[in-house]
């Protein structure tokens, strides 16, 4: 089944730190996000991949305890480090407050899913919950990377994060823009999904689900990860066939090896963008560990997988 075969992938892209690689087979992409990582640790909780879950939580705690002056003299973090901690050097956006909240919100889902006690991740919660406080409201850059402001997507991950540990979630308000990371809402728990309006202009001819109008990345194709999430979407909004039909979209785009890619090129909104994004960096990533992380959240809201 193809979610056992996730199940391998995610493990076989976790380094011996307990870093998730984004995509070990590329080149860009083989740091690990507090963000993906997060999202990657929840699903590998849900169907029961204890260790490997504990082994990222307790990576994100080193990560943020080596930076402790960093937090308490009220500087920037970093969204993405290499496996064994370090910044990256890369020209690259580095400041993102997302996933600093998402690790929050998985460890705490995690402990409370397994019964698992908290203490040996305090002192890193702590840290994150003071990072939040005097940094959560700043503008920056979205999930995407490509532009800064206060994103919805943002603001619910770190509220999901900071209430999760009872802590209040005084944040600004979102701008108002379409983009499909508003799908993350009602899994944060933060509220619902547009989905009407996501339907309209982000779900393509085929069912699957580009990032925002204006996608250029690789042509704009539709990403895994977020049919998935609309997948989720529709589970909570009752909406099952629904469910079950991002699902079979999802496993319909896997290599004969099991793999997933990060987005598929049906309907590309961009066509003249993919070629340059090839020469610059070779074919798209795959796979995607954050892909394989959401299959296995939607299968197992799906009852398709679990212990």
């Amino acid at each position: 089944m193809l979610e056992e075969r996730s199940v391998e992938v995610i493990l076989a892209g976790q380094a011996e730190t307990g870093a998730y690689l984004a995509c070990p087979d590329f080149g860009p992409y083989r740091f690990s996000w507090f963000r993906d990582g997060s999202f990657i640790a929840d699903a590998m909780s849900r169907v029961g991949e204890v260790d490997s879950a504990e082994r990222f939580f307790d990576w994100c705690a080193a990560v943020i305890e080596e930076r402790a002056d960093v937090v308490r003299s009220g500087g920037h973090l970093h969204a993405r480090y290499t496996a064994d901690r370090r910044e990256s050097l890369a020209d690259w956006p580095t400041f993102q407050t997302d996933g600093y909240g998402l690790w929050l919100w998985a460890l705490r889902g995690h402990c409370g899913r397994h019964g698992r006690p908290d203490a040996r991740w305090l002192p890193a919660v702590e840290l994150t919950v003071e990072y939040l406080r005097r940094r959560g409201a700043d503008a920056c850059v979205h999930w995407w990377e490509e532009r800064s402001g206060h994103h919805a997507a943002t603001l619910a991950s770190i509220a999901a994060g900071l209430e999760a540990w009872g802590e209040p979630a005084e944040l600004p308000e979102p701008e108002d823009r379409l983009d499909a990371s508003l799908l993350a809402l009602p899994l944060l728990g933060r509220g619902e999904a547009p989905l009407d309006e996501l339907e309209a202009r982000l779900v393509s001819p085929g069912g699957g689900v580009h990032r925002h109008e204006e996608d250029t990345y690789y042509g704009g194709g539709e990403w895994l990860l977020l049919t998935a999430m609309l997948g989720l979407a529709y589970r909570l909004d009752g909406r099952l066939e629904d469910a079950h039909a991002t699902l079979a979209w999802v496993e319909a785009h896997a290599t004969p090896d099991g793999r997933l890619p990060e987005q598929s090129q049906d309907h590309l909104l961009a066509p003249a963008w993919y070629e340059p994004w090839v020469e610059k960096w070779g074919p798209p990533p795959c796979p995607l560990l954050w892909s394989h992380a959401m299959h296995l959240t939607l299968a197992a809201e799906l009852g398709r997988f679990g212990h």
